[in-house]
């Protein structure tokens, strides 16, 4: 608390009182934001009896494994029994990860918890967040050489962290969108463009397909957008003013847009759009209740930014065999599974944590009488 400024020779200014209820409503948002990321992963015993665990709080050690060695990941309990004093990189959660304490990648370190262990994870996958580097300007977190105010997010498939202003697009507000796929990701997994269009939450950059010719084009007006659909119907949405075009310039040639538009019937004979009508029509027999051929049938955009998706989007992904099985070859199965999500890890830890939590505040108001009782709720 800050001592009581004078100025002036004039009377003091009175020192702010802070009740103990303010104290503990401020510890109590701390330890919930704890709980969400801790609270899911076990502070006593080591996960590596576990295998890979679907989803942890990781840690790297820099002490033990510094850049230019091989990376290694280590539990919460590793953290603390094992590398106390040591400096760490806090990695939040990774999915899929066994812990790597005291393995053959630690030259000078034993496990305390569990000291048998494999030599090698070779499930493990790392990135440069193990050597405490992120996003694509490979920058430490937080940047003593940045000035520039930015919050980090999370890319669910690579797992790796990037500045919002690195991702080719501005981040809508954060309460908006549940995940991101980074510019990289979406490259690797092209297929999510197509569900893109119809479940993405909308960025500065965001672009609409006209029915003209191929033209990509956005009518204005004032905080609102109206978008020209295919079928000729004017839809409303808002859309920031700096989404089509971002100082003076076309984001066609800013963030390379590629217009995909499957199958095409902008021209041909009436024989050549009956071929196209059947064609169309075996397709969707072909790929009966898939619904990614459904929406590759529509026009949607490819653009080099990341995406941003809402709550339960994940859901909305086909599960067909041959999405299953592009899934697999992608190595990103895991989309489809609802508790992946580090939302779902949050919940969890703060529901088995909330079941042994003790209320500091009851504790402590129980122990007195009345009149203490309410001196202590009214700061008196």
């Amino acid at each position: 608390m800050a001592g009581a400024e004078r100025g002036g020779g004039g009377p003091a200014e009175q020192e702010p009182v802070v009740s103990l209820v303010d104290v503990l409503e401020e510890d109590e948002e701390l330890e919930n934001e704890a709980c969400a990321v801790l609270g899911g992963s076990d502070s006593e015993k080591c996960s590596y009896s576990q295998g890979s665990v679907k989803r942890q709080a990781l840690y790297a050690c820099s002490t033990c494994t510094p850049e230019g060695e091989e990376p290694a990941g280590i539990c919460l309990a590793c953290s603390y029994e094992c590398h106390g004093s040591h400096k760490l990189f806090e990695l939040y959660t990774k999915r899929n990860f066994r812990c790597d304490c005291g393995n053959s990648k630690f030259k000078n370190l034993e496990c305390k918890l569990l000291p048998e262990k494999g030599k090698l994870n070779s499930g493990n996958k790392y990135n440069d967040n193990f050597f405490g580097l992120y996003c694509i300007c490979k920058r430490p977190y937080p940047d003593p050489e940045d000035e520039i105010p930015d919050e980090m997010i999370q890319c669910v498939v690579c797992e790796d962290w990037f500045h919002g202003r690195h991702l080719g697009a501005i981040p809508p507000e954060s309460g908006d969108f549940q995940e991101m796929v980074c510019q990289a990701c979406m490259k690797h997994c092209s297929f999510l463009w197509a569900y893109a269009a119809q479940l993405a939450v909308p960025t500065v950059t965001k672009i609409i397909t006209a029915e003209d010719d191929g033209v990509l084009n956005v009518d204005g007006t004032d905080d609102q957008k109206v978008i020209k659909a295919e079928n000729g119907a004017n839809h409303h949405e808002s859309i920031p003013e700096e989404s089509v075009l971002e100082k003076g310039k076309d984001v066609r040639e800013e963030n390379k847009v590629e217009q995909v538009d499957e199958p095409s019937t902008s021209s041909g004979s009436e024989s050549d759009l009956q071929t196209v009508s059947m064609n169309e029509h075996q397709n969707t027999e072909s790929h009966s209740g898939c619904r990614l051929q459904e929406l590759r049938t529509k026009k949607y955009v490819k653009q080099d930014t990341a995406t941003y998706w809402p709550h339960n989007w994940r859901n909305k992904l086909c599960t067909c065999s041959d999405c299953m099985k592009m899934y697999a070859d992608l190595e990103v199965l895991f989309l489809t599974d609802e508790y992946d999500t580090v939302l779902a890890y949050e919940n969890k830890g703060k529901s088995d944590q909330g079941t042994d939590r003790r209320d500091p505040l009851m504790d402590t108001l129980n122990s007195m009488n009345r009149v203490q009782q309410v001196e202590l709720i009214c700061g008196c």
